[in-house]
């Protein structure tokens, strides 16, 4: 459904595939921080009971920065791009604070600035093309989730 409504507004495939691999790209440098960390401090962590298994965050990630750049590459020509733009390093940003620095509380505090940069490039979006903020919904969701979720492992992980 979203690809047939996408078709007739891809006028130039290369942009759309650079966009994509800019924001894979972004979440490739996050991994960074993650990977190492996954299966040594992440492991060691109480974590809630509603907690995904670790496979599911590669796929999910996956999907969502396609979407992101599917959504920034409609918006291309639009000076709120620039907004999205600080999004995906605060982004990239949480990785490093809570993995790389093992820091659920600053992991907390960045997840909660990423998620209202979400909600204004959605709202942003959405007065530009409607199809781009609807692309991000899923984006918010899952950001929505990882802030509980983060939430709860600072708070079962303090001492």
């Amino acid at each position: 459904m979203v690809f047939l409504v996408l078709m007739p507004k891809i006028k130039k495939p290369g942009i759309l595939i650079l966009f994509i691999a800019i924001c894979l790209g972004a979440g490739g440098v996050g991994s960074i921080f993650t990977t190492s960390a996954i299966p040594t401090w992440y492991a060691t962590l109480i974590k809630p009971s509603f907690s995904p298994p670790n496979w599911i965050f590669a796929p999910v990630w996956t999907i969502l920065y396609i979407l992101m750049g599917i959504s920034a590459y409609l918006i291309r020509k639009s000076s709120v791009l620039r907004l999205f733009w600080i999004h995906l390093v605060v982004n990239v940003l949480w990785s490093y604070l809570f993995f790389g620095l093992r820091n659920p509380l600053y992991g907390l505090i960045c997840i909660l600035l990423l998620w209202g940069l979400i909600v204004a490039i959605i709202y942003r979006f959405y007065r530009i093309d409607k199809l781009a903020a609807w692309l991000l919904y899923p984006y918010l969701a899952w950001v929505t989730f990882a802030a509980f979720l983060n939430y709860n492992i600072w708070i079962l992980n303090t001492p």
